[in-house]
Formats: C-alpha cells, sequence, structure tokens
C-alpha cells in the first residue's frame, strides 16, 4: 500500500515540472526596418484616407441651407404644375 501511494505523488511531482526551467520560449521575432516603415506609410495612407472622405457630411452654412430650402420649394412648385 505504501508502494502504491509512493507512485503516485511521484508521478503527480514528475508531472508538475514538465514546461519548467527545461523549455525556453523563443525569444520575440524583430521587425525588420522595412515592415516598420511600410506599417507606418500603410497607417498614414489610411488616416489620409479618412480625413479626405470623413464619414458625416459636413455642417451646411446658415446661406447654403436657405439655398437648398428655396431650391426644395421651387422644385415642389414645379411639381404641382
Amino acid at each position: 500500500m505504501l508502494a502504491l501511494v509512493l507512485a503516485l505523488s511521484l508521478g503527480s511531482a514528475f508531472a508538475q515540472q514538465k514546461g519548467g526551467k527545461n523549455e525556453r520560449k523563443a525569444p520575440p521575432q524583430q521587425m525588420k526596418q522595412e515592415d516598420r516603415q511600410r506599417m507606418r506609410d500603410d497607417m498614414r495612407d489610411a488616416y489620409r484616407d479618412r480625413q479626405a472622405r470623413p464619414d458625416r457630411p459636413r455642417q451646411m452654412s446658415p446661406e447654403e441651407r436657405e439655398k437648398l430650402r428655396r431650391d426644395i420649394d421651387d422644385a415642389n412648385r414645379q411639381l404641382r404644375k
């Protein structure tokens, strides 16, 4: 009985050592200079594209709103004729 208890406890002790100091992680890979530069360029281009065409239209000036309103009123009058 004692031999069985020792065998089971030693088995779990050896199982815990697995993945310890003997296994070393691979060092992180460094990006090459050209890869870093390409990533910078891609990000700059993406940001520039976003500025060129914003997601929302810009707010209209009061003069533009008034002209649009008049144009719509004129178009509606012509449709009624």
